[in-house]
């Protein structure tokens, strides 16, 4: 199954929050958009990991994405090594996205930035034809795949972003699908112990950054991406 995008997040909830509306956005419009989460997010405060996996696939459908996947690495402990670069290499060349999003580049959990580096070096290894993988029938060897665009999200850490998308008509798609993580997220009733992302203080942030990044563009919202390499255009007509 070819995507045109791949998201990865190094926790599930962390595509939604970062690239939700863009990603609801690209599906609209007739994309296949797959998201990875690198771990279960089995050290959270909040929940449990089978209760996570069960909010990421209800907060997919929401999303309308073709698939979901988790790779099962250590929440907290992996490390951007070869063992789970080629992990990533194989999701890569399995789905040969035309683009890939990942964690923030710079970011308050340890696990965001360590997944942004290890997602990107996968995707330089990726189109390597000396790398040899196997597919999933431990079979075929997989062709060597390199996505176009490298994509960071931005997360607690107010970055400067390169670029914004317009998200106008899709916030409340990316809030549904952010509240879909009921274990994790602002619930007044819950007894659960008090966390960074579980105030409504929290929740209203999400909503306010896309609105005053939006601002700055003069759209109603937006949500902002930084790059590794330039971003070209085919002319001045493309920027809005």
């Amino acid at each position: 199954m070819k995507l045109d995008i791949l998201a990865f997040g190094a926790h599930p909830d962390d595509v939604e929050l970062g690239a939700g509306a863009t990603l609801a956005k690209e599906i609209a419009q007739g994309k296949k958009v797959g998201i990875i989460d690198l771990t279960r997010g089995e050290l959270g405060t909040r929940g449990t990991a089978e209760i996570r996996d069960k909010e990421a696939a209800a907060a997919a459908d929401i999303l309308g994405a073709t698939v979901r996947e988790n790779m099962g690495f250590s929440d907290g402990f992996f490390i951007n090594d070869k063992t789970h670069q080629l992990e990533i290499i194989k999701m890569i060349r399995k789905y040969r996205p035309e683009r890939v999003l990942c964690n923030a580049i710079d970011d308050r959990h340890i696990d965001h930035g360590k997944g942004s580096r290890l997602v990107s070096d996968a995707c330089f290894l990726s189109g390597l034809v000396k790398i040899e993988t196997i597919a999933e029938n431990g079979q075929d060897v997989q062709e060597p795949w390199r996505p176009k665009q490298v994509y960071h999200y931005i997360q607690w850490k107010n970055l400067e972003p390169d670029f914004v998308v317009d998200v106008s008509g899709y916030i409340q798609t990316k809030k549904e699908a952010i509240m879909a993580y009921g274990s994790q997220f602002y619930d007044p009733k819950s007894d659960e112990p008090e966390t960074p992302i579980s105030s409504k203080n929290f929740i209203d942030s999400v909503v306010y950054r896309a609105r005053d990044l939006g601002r700055l563009v003069g759209v109603r919202y937006a949500e902002g991406f930084t790059v590794e390499r330039y971003v070209a255009v085919n002319s001045l007509d493309d920027l809005v």
